[in-house]
């Protein structure tokens, strides 16, 4: 993938609809919760004239408290930690860069605890509260940097990604988050979780002060921005989903073809791409899925397990021998999550790096924004773009030069609502054909049936909806179903 292909996917929009389905019922604290404590880290006196200002001059940060901060315990979101480490000799160097860019820190921020968790709750210092759905979670584990952020407390907040840490949370919260290439951003200074996948994030709520300090911390020379020769949107993504396509992909095709025209974009099929170019996946596939003709969506299953028990071996080694000696206090989700991790062995973990390895070299891009694109259901909504590794200048230019257009769009997406009930339900049926005929053309058979099936549900008068049932009942041999279906197709027509 060249530097100037873009990936489009339903980011974390998707997780934000179910996982922030926890509701919360506390009050909301004055600092919505986001603050573990205030500490103020001022930038060098501005240079002399004629010699340009900082470039951060005037803007506040925070930082989760997992970054080093000299003359400070970095409490890694546990009591315990804290209680047994000795304050820092020395600030990580990613804070350096920001505080000398010019920035101003005000705190450091709430996390989940060890950085094992994307809901962003933590026992011991309280939930930080959503600004943008008080009654549900903010998502994790740079919960309060989110937070911090979303509620206009700081104009940005530094946080970690480790298997979506920056941006679950930015998608919950409505706001920007950045996911950089792997490496690119120095992490001295900062507790590891999981070194294959640890990188530093950065939360905003506007593209231009995240492309600013995205700057600063990739401590690249400038160079002219580069519009995108492709943008790929991974359909099979949006399939997973019953939010109506028109608050998604048709949100970010329309500003597309605004901005670039229509020769740019590109569909793909994310699981089944993965399927053939990474084929150690095999190894941890589901095979009753592949023999359904849904190897795209086993493939992406095969990678999420894949990368999960690698980040769990990766964490057990970081922080086994601690555990056991110390034997902290942790709440009950993470008490789970640190079990698993320690009574994982490293039987398949020579299968999950060859999965990692080779999942990079297939997509050469783990980098991401999550973009926020409105709301649906009173819950925010984002989608996420990728680039290839080490387009990161790239792609934060993108993101900021397609903003307004895209957000454009999402305002008349929300303004437009359909006149009925009836047609709403007829719009919705369409959109569940369609996703249908998605799966079925990429032989996801079971997922076609269960989307026209949603279809008939919606509107059980179309002919066209049991005609391409049947067809799928047809590839798995349930040929009673497919007859049943044929007959209620028949019918309909003749009716008309």
């Amino acid at each position: 993938m060249s530097a100037a292909n873009l990936w489009v996917l339903l980011g974390l929009g998707l997780a934000g609809i179910f996982l922030a389905s926890r509701r919360r019922k506390k009050g909301i604290k004055e600092d919505f919760g986001a603050f573990i404590e205030r500490i103020q880290l001022l930038p060098p006196p501005q240079p002399s004239p004629p010699k340009a200002p900082h470039p951060l001059t005037g803007l506040t940060f925070a930082i989760k408290e997992l970054f080093d901060i000299e003359g400070y315990v970095t409490g890694f979101g546990n009591p315990d930690w804290r209680r047994t480490h000795e304050p820092a000799v020395r600030t990580a160097p990613v804070v350096t860069f920001v505080v000398q860019g010019g920035a101003t820190c005000v705190g450091r921020t709430v996390m989940d605890e060890m950085a094992y968790s994307l809901y962003g709750e933590n026992k011991h210092y309280g939930t930080p509260t959503n600004p943008a759905a008080p009654s549900r979670i903010p998502g994790g584990s740079s919960s309060g940097s989110a937070v911090a952020v979303a509620a206009e407390l700081v104009d940005f907040a530094l946080g970690t990604d480790t298997g979506a840490s920056v941006r679950v949370p930015a998608a919950f919260c409505g706001i920007l988050g950045f996911r950089p290439s792997h490496g690119v951003v120095s992490t001295i200074g900062v507790v590891p979780m999981a070194q294959s996948f640890d990188t530093v994030g950065l939360f905003a709520r506007d593209p231009n002060i995240l492309r600013h300090v995205g700057h600063i911390l990739l401590q690249l020379p400038f160079m002219e921005y580069r519009q995108p020769r492709r943008i790929i949107i991974a359909d099979d993504c949006f399939q997973v989903t019953d939010i109506p396509n028109d608050r998604t992909v048709n949100v970010v095709t329309r500003s597309t073809e605004k901005f670039l025209g229509r020769q740019v974009l590109n569909h793909i099929s994310l699981g089944k791409y993965l399927a053939t170019k990474v084929p150690s996946l095999k190894y941890f596939q589901n095979e009753e899925e592949s023999r359904n003709g849904e190897g795209g969506v086993s493939a992406l299953k095969a990678l999420s397990s894949a990368l999960i028990l690698l980040q769990r071996y990766e964490f057990k080694m970081n922080h086994e021998e601690w555990i056991n000696s110390v034997k902290p206090d942790f709440g009950p989700g993470i008490s789970t999550r640190v079990r698993a991790a320690l009574e994982t062995n490293n039987e398949n973990i020579g299968h999950c790096l060859k999965a990692r390895d080779e999942t990079r070299e297939a997509i050469n891009g783990l980098l991401k924004v999550s973009i926020p694109v409105g709301q649906h259901d009173k819950c925010p909504l984002a989608v996420s773009m990728m680039a290839r590794h080490g387009g990161d200048r790239f792609l934060l230019d993108t993101v900021r030069a397609m903003y307004p257009t895209l957000q454009e769009e999402v305002k008349i997406a929300s303004s437009t609502q359909p006149t009925t009930t009836i047609n709403g339900k007829m719009e919705a049926a369409d959109i569940a054909k369609e996703k249908g005929n998605a799966a079925y053309k990429d032989k996801q058979w079971q997922r076609a049936i269960n989307f026209y099936s949603e279809a008939i549900k919606l509107n059980g008068k179309n002919a066209t909806y049991y005609s391409n049932r049947a067809a799928a009942y047809l590839e798995l041999g349930s040929f009673a179903q497919a007859e049943e279906d044929c007959s209620v197709a028949i019918g309909l027509d003749k009716k008309d």
